[in-house]
């Protein structure tokens, strides 16, 4: 019966679905996984960077994304759709910033992110995005980290994982997750979360790794992430 829906992005199923969704949500799926994790002191996102090809330059395009000073995205699904919405971000983020003369919340972010994404579910001549979001900041109440889908849900989380095999990530997670973590513990936890489904061997050209500290948000450089896998 839903394939009768399946191409209409603005009809409900009979069982209550908008299918397309649901295929967005395949999509993310299938894509590189992405680890975010959250503790006392800071945040991590962490991700496989994997390209078809040795000939790619791996130098030309970052996963890890800065949107402003104090807030990072990562991402798991289709790549240029998170293009989209990492310039919509930036530009949200400008506007509260020239506005208010202050920098956007982190939550307030991911609200007008996720707003962005719903409209994408109920207008015609468009599809969902294809990504799911791992947002991650800090403020004056400490570190933050979101997951915007492509429904336009959004969540806050401890540690989660999107993308290929996030099941067995967040089971992962579970087992290693306390309250107690440090950074540095959760960059090393991020690490290991993502070698469980990791085929090849994991170099620091092949994943990317962002932290969030009361400094703001930065992304690691090839050699620090390499001195993190040697420690491991």
């Amino acid at each position: 019966m839903s394939e009768r829906y399946s191409f209409s992005l603005t009809t409900f199923s009979p069982s209550g679905k908008l299918v397309q969704i649901e295929y967005a949500l395949a999509a993310v799926a299938a894509g590189s996984p992405s680890i975010g994790i959250k503790v006392a002191n800071g945040a991590v996102l962490a991700t496989e960077k994997k390209y078809k090809s040795l000939l790619y330059d791996e130098n030309s395009t970052h996963k890890i994304a800065r949107i402003t000073d104090k807030i990072g995205m990562i991402y798991s699904g289709m790549g240029p759709d998170y293009r989209v919405l990492l310039r919509k971000a930036r530009k949200l983020a400008q506007e509260y910033q020239m506005k208010y003369q202050d920098s956007i919340p982190t939550s307030q972010l991911v609200e007008k992110v996720a707003s962005v994404m719903q409209e994408y579910t109920q207008s015609g001549g468009v599809r969902p995005f294809g990504v799911s979001l791992l947002i991650a900041g800090t403020g004056a109440e400490g570190p933050y980290l979101y997951q915007c889908d492509p429904s336009g849900a959004y969540f806050a989380w401890k540690a989660t994982a999107l993308g290929k095999n996030h099941v067995n990530g967040k089971t992962f997670l579970e087992k290693r997750y306390n309250e107690e973590m440090e950074l540095e513990d959760a960059i090393h936890t991020a690490i290991l979360t993502l070698k469980e489904s990791f085929d090849g061997q994991m170099t620091e050209d092949n994943i990317e790794i962002g932290v969030v500290n009361s400094s703001g948000f930065n992304r690691l450089t090839p050699s620090e992430v390499k001195d993190y896998l040697a420690a491991i």
